[in-house]
C-alpha cells in the first residue's frame, strides 16, 4: 500500500477544517442572531451541498474552475493558479462542499446557548464580537469541537467532488478514496481493503476521541 494517498487525504482534510473554522465562527454567529432579509437564500447557499448530489457540485466546480472560463481565467492571470487537477483546487472545492458540516452545528451550539449570557455580557460593558469571543465561544466548545471532527471526516470521505476537481494524479490530487476506487476497478481488492481499513480505524478512533470530550465537557457544564 502506498502511503501517500493516506498523506494527501488528511493534509487535505487537516487545511479544509482549519480554512473553515475560521470561516465558519462569524457566519454560524451572523446567521445565529443577525436580522437580515434573503436568510432562507443564504441558509440554502450553505444547505445545498447536504441534498446535492458531489458530482453536480463538482461538475460546476470545475466549469467555473477551468482557464476557459472567467473565474478560473482570471485565477490563472492574476495568481499564475490553475485550479483544475490541483492541491488548491482541492481545497477550494472542499471548503465549499463541506462548508454546511461546519457552519451549522456551531450555529445550532450558538442558539442553545441560554440569552442570559449575552445580555450579561452587554451589561458589563461588553461589545458584540467580545461577547462572542469571550463569552459564547468558551460556552459553546463541545458544538465547535463536534463540527470541526465531522468536517475533518467529511473531508477524508469526499470522492465525487475531488475526483471531478483534481482527477487522478499521484502525488498531487489522489488522495485516499480515489485509490480504493482505482483499487476496486484493478481487482486489487487487497489493496483497497488496506486504504478503506485506515480510513476506517483512524476515523473511527478520532470520533470516539471527540465523543467522549464532549460528555467530558457536558458534564462538567452540568450542575451538581
Amino acid at each position: 500500500m502506498n502511503p501517500e494517498p493516506l498523506w494527501l487525504t488528511f493534509k487535505l482534510a487537516t487545511i479544509t477544517s482549519v480554512i473553515l473554522l475560521v470561516l465558519a465562527l462569524p457566519l454560524a454567529y451572523w446567521l445565529a442572531f443577525g436580522k437580515f432579509k434573503g436568510r432562507g437564500i443564504v441558509e440554502s447557499l450553505i444547505g445545498m451541498p447536504l441534498v446535492l448530489p458531489p458530482s453536480v457540485i463538482g461538475f460546476y466546480l470545475l466549469l467555473a474552475f477551468s482557464p476557459s472560463y472567467w473565474f478560473g481565467a482570471w485565477i490563472e492571470s492574476v495568481f499564475g493558479l490553475r485550479l483544475v487537477f490541483s492541491f488548491p483546487g482541492l481545497v477550494i472545492a472542499s471548503v465549499l462542499y463541506s462548508l454546511p458540516f461546519m457552519v451549522y452545528p456551531i450555529r445550532a451550539g450558538l442558539q442553545s446557548l441560554p440569552p442570559s449570557l449575552r445580555e450579561a455580557s452587554y451589561t458589563l460593558g461588553k461589545n458584540e464580537w467580545e461577547t462572542f469571543f469571550k463569552v459564547l465561544l468558551p460556552n459553546c466548545k463541545p458544538a465547535i469541537l463536534t463540527a470541526f471532527v465531522i468536517t475533518f471526516a467529511h473531508t477524508v470521505g469526499e470522492f465525487g467532488v475531488v475526483l471531478m476537481i483534481g482527477g487522478n494524479i499521484p502525488g498531487v490530487t489522489k488522495v485516499a478514496s480515489v485509490a480504493i476506487y482505482n483499487e476496486v476497478e484493478a481487482l486489487n481488492y487487497g489493496a483497497a481493503n488496506d486504504y478503506a481499513l485506515v480510513l476506517f480505524a483512524i476515523t473511527f478512533v478520532i470520533l470516539l476521541l471527540v465523543y467522549s470530550v464532549n460528555n467530558r465537557l457536558l458534564r462538567v457544564r452540568q450542575p451538581s
